[in-house]
């Protein structure tokens, strides 16, 4: 049973589930059932003392100044904790020469990684594999699980090799590769790449699909999933619900509540259609977790929003906690809502959400301050890790950035881990109750 009210005492989100917990079988397609983020959902954000996060002082150093470091996520156990080898701690970023412009990043992105003794000072490791190898021109966020001693590195693979221009063309993809560890550091070799998934044009839109008049496409972030009922292995993603523009129609269930449908009307119905982001799942289909059986999303947000991001679940007692992320511009034109961390939460794994905080809305910069961070991922323990991205804007929005000198835009880019920040979750409320040192894990 859920509650609406905010108990005094607070709970710090575990892997840990109840040993009360029954076991199921595997889920189907039959079995799930897609949850909506709706417009009266949506409607209700807003920013509280309990969802903003503490403004970030410009006086901090970077990890690695030699490089634009983003979204960024731990080294985990096939249980979903945060893995040590052999005393290390490590982490896994999108990097790119600093003294590229800060927009043009994502097109050269190469993953690196990072160790660390204490999962809070980060010392360089390298490219966590040689790109060359990779599938794609360049290669996007995912996940990292370590098991009986190999790396398990999904990844987005984005394009394709040799390609004349850059293209957005979105793959999920596997590194397999082995782990060295030693009093030096942490080092991986021997990588065995794969594509695991495309998308198939019947529960995730298609790139062709999407070219046909809508607004964007998105096929990336795996993010890899056990789930502790089963014991069933999954991957998160983020996709869009499938079908062309002229192909989707409106289901009031999109809406929200019969109540809140008599006093809504769209301002814009067909541009708000153009909205169809969507948090996909696949289960595995083997053991080495190279093929995947695509099922239908397990939240969309049609007519709401365009971009899901990073989706990740974190397990507490009988439930799960969906976090995704995702910027003010990708809402729909009926909505005004910001950067942020937003979340879900239910007793089953592909049905059944419902936003938390009524609204969705997690975390949130200060209004001031709307983009100083973002790529907000939270783990086992509460803790949330972020990057800070753009700072002190004088004011601007992040739209206005294109108009002003580069040398603006760098000076005002973080490009670094931010201020670690700590969340308490109880039912379906959370709290922001501290920040912390910049990419402390532990």
């Amino acid at each position: 049973m859920k509650t609406n009210t905010w108990m005094k005492r607070s709970f710090l989100v575990t892997t840990a589930l109840v040993s009360t917990l029954a076991f199921g079988s595997s889920v189907s397609a039959e079995t799930s059932q897609t949850s909506n983020w709706t417009i009266e959902d949506a409607s209700q954000i807003e920013r509280t003392k309990d969802t903003t996060a503490p403004y970030i002082e410009p006086d901090f150093e970077k990890m690695a100044p030699e490089l634009h470091v983003w979204d960024t996520w731990p080294l985990r156990n096939k249980d979903g904790s945060v893995a040590k080898v052999n005393g290390y701690y490590v982490i896994f970023s999108l990097t790119a020469p600093s003294d590229l412009l800060p927009g043009k990043r994502h097109d050269v992105a190469t993953i690196r990684y990072f160790y660390s003794k204490d999962g809070k000072s980060w010392k360089l490791g390298g490219e966590a594999f040689d790109p060359t190898g990779a599938y794609g021109s360049r290669q996007w966020a995912g996940s990292a699980m370590i098991e009986d001693g190999e790396l398990n590195l999904f990844y987005t693979a984005t394009g394709r090799k040799g390609e004349e221009g850059v293209t957005y063309e979105q793959r999920l993809a596997l590194a397999k590769g082995e782990v060295n560890a030693s009093s030096e550091g942490i080092s991986f070799e021997n990588f065995d790449h794969s594509i695991i998934l495309e998308p198939e044009g019947e529960h995730y839109q298609t790139e062709e699909q999407a070219a046909q008049g809508d607004i964007g496409y998105t096929f990336r972030d795996p993010w890899f999933f056990e789930d502790p009922k089963t014991g069933k292995d999954y991957i998160l993603f983020e996709g869009n619900s499938a079908g062309t523009p002229a192909e989707r129609t409106l289901d009031t269930n999109y809406i929200g509540s019969r109540s809140f449908q008599k006093d809504f009307s769209f301002t814009d119905e067909g541009f708000a259609k153009l909205f169809n982001g969507a948090i996909g799942i696949a289960e595995a289909t083997n053991d080495s977790y190279t093929e995947y059986e695509a099922l239908p999303p397990i939240l969309e947000a049609n007519y709401v929003n365009q971009e899901l991001e990073r989706p990740h679940i974190v397990t507490k007692g009988n439930q799960y906690y969906l976090f995704t992320n995702t910027h003010e511009h990708k809402f729909g034109p009926d909505l005004d809502a910001p950067d942020g961390l937003y979340g879900f939460s239910s007793d089953e794994l592909t049905s059944g959400y419902e936003p938390l905080n009524d609204s969705g809305l997690v975390l949130a910069n200060p209004e001031e301050h709307a983009y100083q961070s973002y790529s907000w991922m939270v783990l086992p323990n509460g803790k949330v890790i972020s990057f800070y991205n753009f700072h002190d804007l004088d004011g601007k929005n992040i739209s206005d950035l294109g108009g002003t000198t580069p040398e603006y835009q760098m000076s005002h880019f973080g490009g670094t881990l931010a201020p670690t920040i700590k969340l308490a979750i109880q039912n379906d409320k959370t709290k922001v109750i501290k920040d912390g040192h910049p990419g402390k894990i532990k």
